[in-house]
């Protein structure tokens, strides 16, 4: 690596790092300019010239930069509509990636146990999902269903796929764009608890929403 693209790439990756202090609201932004940069880097290597590289990492860290500031705003108007359903534990809410964010649905009060039918009673909560995903025109939605252990293998496999397909065609209802959204199930193959208690056994029914910028 020749001196003038290193130097580059080190000063742009530590401006964007320096920035991240603990009550920086733009924190996650600026990690992905830095990550973004770093990215760019490693693209623009491809060219002949030090110029060129340099270019690949100044454009990566806008892009990163930007990424993040998208999702950052996202994240707050889903925490914001949210509130309630979060302080009831009814939707758990994690930035997974810079990119993605998790939405947890459980299943205790998004679907009657057994049954692959949304309960009316959860609807608002996804108005309010549905609502942001709308404003969000450059986010895809993967959606996910999950299972507890106890049925065969197959009927609980199909089950997550109905779930996920449910809260799928719900959210095309209120208006999102179908080409956004893909639907799967994992069954009882990937639990978050342990399957010999009912606390267990609820944490594992449950849909998740991953919403990830398609920037």
């Amino acid at each position: 690596m020749k001196p003038l693209f290193r130097n580059t790439l080190i000063t742009v990756t530590a401006l964007a790092l320096t920035a991240c202090a603990a009550d920086d609201p733009n924190q996650r932004a600026k990690v992905g300019a830095a990550v973004g940069a770093v990215a760019g880097a490693v693209i623009g290597n491809q060219a002949r010239s030090d110029r060129g590289k340099i270019v690949g990492a100044v454009a990566g860290a806008a892009a990163g930069a930007a990424i993040g500031n998208y999702m950052d705003k996202q994240q707050q108007a889903l925490e914001e509509q949210l509130a309630a359903e979060r302080q009831a534990h009814q939707i758990e809410l994690e930035r997974v990636r810079e990119d993605t964010i998790k939405l947890n649905l459980s299943s205790e009060v998004s679907f009657d146990y057994d049954s692959a039918s949304l309960k009316p009673s959860f609807y608002p909560a996804l108005d309010k999902i549905a609502d942001v995903i709308r404003q969000h025109d450059q986010t895809s939605v993967e959606i996910v269903g999950h299972t507890d252990s106890r049925g065969s293998e197959a009927y609980n496999q199909r089950l997550s796929e109905k779930r996920a397909e449910a809260v799928a065609n719900y959210l095309i209802q209120r208006g999102v764009d179908p080409s956004r959204i893909t639907t799967s199930g994992r069954g009882e193959s990937e639990p978050r608890g342990t399957n010999s208690t009912e606390a267990g056994r609820q944490l594992n029914r449950r849909v998740e929403i991953f919403l990830r910028s398609t920037q």
